[in-house]
């Protein structure tokens, strides 16, 4: 592994690919043999590659080129594409499977590749662990001169990733292109700021840009959450708009704010994503232990199951597949239809919110007002050295009266309030989310669980 500076956090190896910060634990040598590796793990067939906006993206294709054609594989070159324009590509051309550059919400000295099978999902445990096995072990990973891949450039992905959302039975074009929506699109500098709009205008609405040229230049922390949409929220105020729409940089998550600017909060693109699609058809919903419970509130209406995993998109994919669910994501932002395919999708969030507008009549605020009100916080902390055991011990401690779930680090609920603590597989910290019926009652959680991670000072 390549040496680097003491405070400089390390490579993060996760099942669906590698993150680090670029120049420090993410190298080309790092890139390179990381791609290798993955190429050598595929079946036949090309491998597909489509990058976000940021800076060190044309740095990381080269590296990740080399890699790919080195092992022997032919690379299609999608360009600047969001996650699931990539994912659907992937499907398209029947590739071998594919690797998206992008770190997703992590900062812009950070980048990534996420690692796509053969479906365009993303890698299941026992893929991901052989790929990290073949990088380590550092053997098997090139070939001779007279059996290097080619590279060639594919322009149309966008394309088939919008006639895919726009074909959805979930959708009544007619009926959305007669709302007139005005919408304010945050586009983060990067590749939703093409491809949002670009569905808007499909959608008949009047799409108006923010951050919406691709070029890597962030001007806000990129987590489209509440407290990071205060230039969106005033845009929409300003130009009277219906709604705002933010997204990551890679656009695989979508939060709204309502004509006012105030903002939803991320955890109701799911639950109003679902609404919608359980209205066209009914079945299990599938979500992680980190989601808030306004979908239960949503699935107990339509009588339909939810089914909650481990959080990571891999693991609510490979639930939703299993159990044939309709509908289902993650409560960051990331709304999966299997209909369209099964990754989370901020254009696809987009269409179902134009829809449910345009059926109802309503406006945003009022569809997310049908919905249960709860408070939800989320906190993190730098990841210390201490034995997970340990502290674990002393969270368990501190909830002893609640019920306990440890698929995926601890999970408390009891009535209607929760609280989950895990160590993050994208940043060195542990992440701690709470939600309750009130914000007091939640931030007490959250400070509860905040001092038990928090290791004890040694007596000197």
């Amino acid at each position: 592994m390549t040496s680097r500076a003491p405070d400089t956090p390390p490579l993060m190896i996760s099942v669906a690919g590698v993150r680090g910060i670029v120049g420090a634990s993410l190298t080309p040598p790092v890139l390179t043999r990381f791609a290798a590796a993955f190429a050598r793990e595929l079946g036949e067939g090309p491998i597909v590659v489509g990058r976000d906006a940021r800076i060190s993206g044309p740095m990381v294709l080269r590296a990740v080129a080399a890699g790919v054609t080195a092992a022997g594989r032919d690379l299609v070159d999608i360009g600047l594409a969001t996650t699931p324009a990539t994912q659907l590509a992937v499907e398209h051309l029947r590739a071998a499977g594919g690797i998206i550059l992008t770190a997703s919400h992590n900062p812009a000295p950070w980048n990534a590749l996420k690692f796509l099978s053969a479906r365009g999902e993303f890698l299941g445990p026992e893929e991901g662990q052989a790929v990290r096995e073949r990088f380590e072990a550092d053997r098997d990973l090139w070939v001779a001169f007279d059996r290097l891949g080619a590279i060639r450039e594919e322009s149309h992905a966008l394309d088939w990733h919008l006639e895919r959302v726009l074909s959805l039975r979930h959708i009544d074009l007619a009926k959305i292109r007669a709302r007139k929506l005005e919408v304010v699109v945050d586009g983060c500098a990067s590749v939703g700021g093409v491809a949002v709009p670009r569905l808007l205008r499909e959608l008949g609405a009047e799409a108006i840009e923010l951050d919406c040229e691709p070029n890597g230049q962030f001007t806000r922390v990129l987590e489209p959450l509440p407290e990071n949409l205060g230039a969106l929220g005033a845009r929409v105020r300003a130009a009277r708009a219906d709604f705002g729409v933010a997204v990551d940089p890679d656009a695989d998550r979508a939060a709204f704010v309502d004509a006012d600017g105030k903002p939803l909060g991320e955890e109701y693109t799911v639950a109003l994503g679902t609404r919608v699609a359980l209205a066209t058809e009914k079945g299990p919903v599938v979500t992680n232990l980190s989601t808030s419970r306004i979908l239960d509130a949503v699935c107990d209406t339509f009588g339909v199951p939810l089914h909650r995993t481990p959080v990571g998109e891999a693991h609510v994919v490979g639930r939703m597949r299993a159990l044939g669910a309709v509908a289902g994501g993650e409560g960051n932002g990331g709304m999966i239809l299997p209909a369209a395919h099964f990754g989370r999708d901020g254009l696809v969030a987009v269409a179902l919110i134009a829809q449910a507008m345009a059926v109802s009549g309503r406006s945003l605020r009022e569809l997310a007002g049908e919905l249960p009100m709860y408070y939800m916080v989320k906190s993190k902390l730098d990841r210390s050295t201490e034995p997970w055991e340990r502290t674990a011990a002393r969270i368990r401690a501190s909830f002893g009266s609640f019920h306990l779930d440890s698929a995926d680090g601890l999970r408390f609920d009891q009535g209607d309030e929760w609280v989950h603590v895990r160590a993050s597989g994208t940043e060195p910290v542990v992440r701690v989310i709470a939600e309750s019926p009130t914000l007091e009652r939640t931030n007490e959680l959250v400070e509860v669980a905040r001092n038990a991670v928090r290791a004890p000072r040694q007596e000197v």
